[in-house]
C-alpha cells in the first residue's frame, strides 16, 4: 500500500554537513565527465560515430559528455520498438506500472545530491535551485504513481443504472513523443516521461541538447530496474531532425512538449496534420512559456514584495517559464519598491555555481541564449531606463555570464515588456493605480503565472476573477509551484493548460472507455 503523498523536503544548505555532502557529490559527478553515451532503443544501446557535446556553461571547454547524434532513421526504429512494446505494456496493471515510479523515486532520493550536482555542472543551476529541481522530480514520480491507481478504474463516479453493469476505464493512448526542456532538466523531463509510461503508453524520449546527461541518469533508474524493453526509448540529436520526425510520425499518438512558444506552436501545427496511414488525431500537451508579472499596490508589504520580485526575476538566471520578468508597481510606491529591488539585486553573487552554496546567479545555458539576451538588453536601453547591470561578465574560461539587469519606467508597448527573454532581465513598469496595474498585467499574449502583493481583500478577490493566468499567487513570488499543491500550466500562448502535478494531468495521457453490460 502506498502511503499518502507528501512533497519531498528541500535540503538546508546552511548546515555544514549538507554542504559537505553536496560538495562530495560534485566531485563524484566530475569524475564521470567526458564519457560517450548511446541511444537506447528497445533496450539496446546504440553507439554512433557522430556525437555532440554537452558542456558546462560556466566553462564551455569542459565537456560534460558526448551524446549520439541521432537521425530520423533512429526515430523510426524506436517507433517500431515502442509500438511492439505497447501491445504488452498497455495490459500491465496500473498498480504494477506505478511501482516502477516508486522504485525510481526511492533511488533518486538516495542519490539526490548526485542528480542535483549534475545540473549544477550541466546547466549552471545553483545548489538550491538544483536541489529543488531534483525534489520536484521525486514528487512527480510519487504523485503520478498514486494518481494512476486512483483514476484507472473510475466506475464509482458513474450514476447508478440498475439494469446494466457499468465500467469506466482510463486506458493508454499508444506511443508518445516526449520532448522536455533544458531548464528543469530533471523535474520536467522526469514528470513528462513518467506520466507517459505510468499511464500505459510507451515513449520516445528526447531530452534537450543542452541537458542530455541528467536525462540519461533518470533513464537509468528505469532501465536498471527492469522496465520492459521498448517502453522507454532514449533519443538524442538535433531537435529539428529527431524531434521533428517524432512529431510527424504517423504512429505517434501523443506529443508532450515543454519549451519555447516558437517551437510549441510549430509542433501544434505539425501534429494537427493527418499523415498517410494515421488513424487518429494526435493529442498535444504543450507548455510554452510566459511573460509573468508581479503586481504591487500601495497597501502591500513592500519589503516582501521587493524580495519576491528579485527571487521571481533572477532565480536560475531568469530561465524559467514562470519567471517574474515584469514588476508592475503602482505609482505611489513605485520608487520605494524599485529602490529596494535594486538594493537586493546588488547583493546577488554571480559565478560558477559549483564554487559553493552561496553562489546565487550562474551562467545562462549556452552561447545562443547569451546572444539573444544581450540583444534584448541592447533593445531595452532604447525602451526604458537601465537601472542596473546590462553587461556580459567576462571570465577566463569564457563562461556565459550576464549581470542581473533591471530596466525602469518600461512602457507596456516595449518589446522587453511583451516578449519572453528567458534571462536575468527585469522590466519595472509604473502603473497609475491598481486598475491600471491589473490591466497591464493582462496585456500580454501569455497567461502562465502571476503574483499580486496587496492587503486589500477586495482587490485580491478581483484578481481571482480577472487576473488571467493559470497559476496565480498572492503575497508570494510567482515561481516555485509544488507538485500536488499547485497544478501547473497556463492560458493563451503559454500552452494547453495541461496542469502538470495536478489531479487531472494523467487524463491527458489516457482515453476514457465506457462499458455497459445488460443484466
Amino acid at each position: 500500500m502506498l502511503m499518502p503523498y507528501r512533497p519531498e523536503p528541500l535540503t538546508d544548505f546552511s548546515l555544514p554537513e549538507n554542504q559537505a555532502a553536496f560538495a562530495s557529490a560534485l566531485e563524484a559527478v566530475k569524475s564521470e565527465l567526458g564519457r560517450v553515451y548511446p541511444l537506447v532503443i528497445n533496450g539496446q544501446r546504440i553507439e554512433l560515430e557522430e556525437t555532440f557535446a554537452s558542456v558546462n556553461p560556466a566553462r564551455p571547454d569542459e565537456v560534460i559528455g558526448y551524446f549520439a547524434n541521432g537521425s530520423a532513421v533512429h526515430v523510426d526504429q524506436a517507433m517500431s520498438a515502442a509500438s511492439d512494446a505497447f501491445e504488452t505494456w498497455k495490459h500491465v496493471p496500473p498498480a504494477e506500472r506505478a511501482r516502477y515510479l516508486v522504485k525510481a523515486a526511492a533511488e533518486m532520493r538516495r542519490r539526490k545530491h548526485e542528480f542535483s550536482a549534475t545540473m549544477v555542472l550541466e546547466i549552471g543551476k545553483s545548489w538550491a535551485e538544483a536541489d529543488a529541481d531534483t525534489a520536484e522530480a521525486i514528487d512527480f514520480l510519487e504523485y503520478y504513481a498514486r494518481q494512476i491507481v486512483r483514476i484507472a478504474d473510475s466506475s464509482g463516479l458513474l450514476a447508478p443504472f440498475p439494469s446494466e453493469q457499468l465500467d469506466l476505464q482510463y486506458i493508454p493512448l499508444g506511443v508518445s513523443a516526449v520532448i522536455p526542456p533544458w531548464n528543469f532538466a530533471c523535474a520536467i523531463a522526469t514528470g513528462m516521461m513518467s506520466a507517459t509510461i505510468v499511464a500505459g503508453n510507451t515513449a520516445l524520449w528526447k531530452p534537450a541538447e543542452q541537458s542530455p546527461f541528467i536525462a540519461w541518469k533518470v533513464g537509468e533508474l528505469f532501465w536498471n530496474n527492469g522496465l520492459p524493453d521498448g517502453v522507454l526509448n532514449f533519443l538524442t540529436g538535433p531537435g529539428e531532425v529527431v524531434g521533428g520526425r517524432m512529431v510527424e510520425h504517423p504512429q505517434t499518438r501523443l506529443v508532450a512538449f515543454t519549451g519555447s512558444r516558437e517551437v510549441g506552436t510549430g509542433i501544434y501545427e505539425k501534429a494537427a496534420r493527418v499523415q498517410p496511414g494515421q488513424k487518429w488525431l494526435k493529442r498535444t500537451v504543450l507548455e510554452m512559456g510566459g511573460k509573468d508579472a508581479v503586481l504591487v499596490d500601495e497597501t502591500a508589504d513592500l519589503e516582501q514584495a521587493a524580495a519576491a520580485i528579485v527571487a521571481s526575476a533572477f532565480g536560475f538566471q531568469g530561465q524559467k517559464c514562470s519567471a517574474g520578468s515584469r514588476a508592475i508597481i503602482v505609482d505611489r510606491v513605485y520608487d520605494n519598491v524599485v529602490e529596494q529591488v535594486l538594493k537586493l539585486t546588488r547583493q546577488i553573487t554571480v559565478g560558477a555555481t559549483d564554487r559553493g552554496a552561496d553562489v546565487y546567479l550562474g551562467p545562462v545555458v549556452d552561447l545562443d541564449a547569451l546572444n539573444k539576451i544581450m540583444g534584448y538588453i541592447e533593445l531595452g536601453t532604447e525602451e526604458g531606463r537601465l537601472l542596473h547591470g546590462g553587461k556580459r561578465i567576462d571570465t577566463p574560461e569564457g563562461g556565459y555570464f550576464i549581470e542581473p539587469t533591471i530596466f525602469g519606467d518600461v512602457p507596456r508597448t516595449a518589446r522587453i515588456a511583451r516578449e519572453e527573454i528567458f534571462g536575468p532581465v527585469l522590466a519595472c513598469m509604473r502603473a497609475d493605480d491598481y486598475d491600471d496595474a491589473l490591466d497591464i498585467a493582462n496585456d500580454t499574449d501569455y497567461g502562465l503565472t502571476g503574483a499580486v502583493f496587496s492587503t486589500d481583500r477586495a482587490r485580491l478577490e478581483r484578481a481571482r476573477r480577472e487576473y488571467h493566468v493559470g497559476n496565480l499567487y498572492f503575497n508570494r513570488k510567482c515561481t516555485g509551484a509544488i507538485v500536488g499543491a499547485h497544478p501547473f500550466g497556463g492560458f493563451n500562448m503559454s500552452g494547453t493548460n495541461s496542469k502538470a502535478g495536478g489531479p487531472d494531468y494523467l487524463l491527458l495521457f489516457t482515453q476514457a472507455k465506457s462499458i455497459a453490460e445488460k443484466l
